[in-house]
């Protein structure tokens, strides 16, 4: 990490003169010599950005799992599914709206059904194609845990937050989204 760290405003992002040329780089073996390094400003903001994703969801994760007995990812799966017309969604959907892999979603709602907070059931036909379905004791537990979710969320982002910056990173939340969104659909 600290030579990537270190490399992130190699060459010498403050002057041009010691900066590789884009041709030289090309001829250059080196991915390295290649790779278009981040400037002080980006590094900084990638870094600060870095805390957001990395410390957000353990301290939601920490203060779900010690309030209401879920971590973060099963309350938004039943959050998710609390939402849904008749509480259903197909777990190829409910993986896209949590940003989960169908693995990983699997393997929780195992769990969740274990404690009887949701039900799966096969769709009748070809293909394996499967819903999730929030129980009632489900839906009790999401709209318990709720109010400390959205209290968590204030005082670790939102209330932190000027009026413009809510709006810069709604912006920014939706840029890198459609950002990923491109990149697997190229996939």
């Amino acid at each position: 990490m600290a030579k990537t760290t270190a490399r992130a405003t190699e060459p010498n992002a403050d002057t041009d003169a010691s900066a590789t040329t884009t041709s030289e780089a090309a001829e250059s073996a080196d991915p390295a010599a290649a790779t278009r390094w981040l400037s002080r400003d980006e590094l900084a903001a990638w870094l600060a950005n870095s805390a957001i994703m990395i410390s957000l969801p353990a301290a939601l994760d920490a203060r779900m799992q010690r309030e209401a007995q879920l971590t973060f990812f099963e309350y938004m799966v039943l959050s998710v599914l609390s939402e849904e017309p008749e509480r259903t969604l197909r777990m190829s959907d409910l993986a896209t709206r949590t940003s989960a892999s169908l693995s990983r979603l699997s393997h929780v709602v195992g769990r969740l059904e274990k404690r009887e907070l949701l039900e799966r059931a096969r769709i009748p036909g070809s293909g394996r194609r499967t819903v999730a379905t929030l129980t009632e004791t489900g839906y009790q537990v999401v709209v318990a845990a709720a109010p400390g979710h959205v209290k968590a969320v204030r005082e670790y982002l939102i209330d932190e937050l000027e009026p413009h910056d809510l709006a810069a990173l709604r912006r920014i939340g939706t840029a890198v989204d459609a950002a990923i969104n491109r990149a697997i659909r190229r996939r």
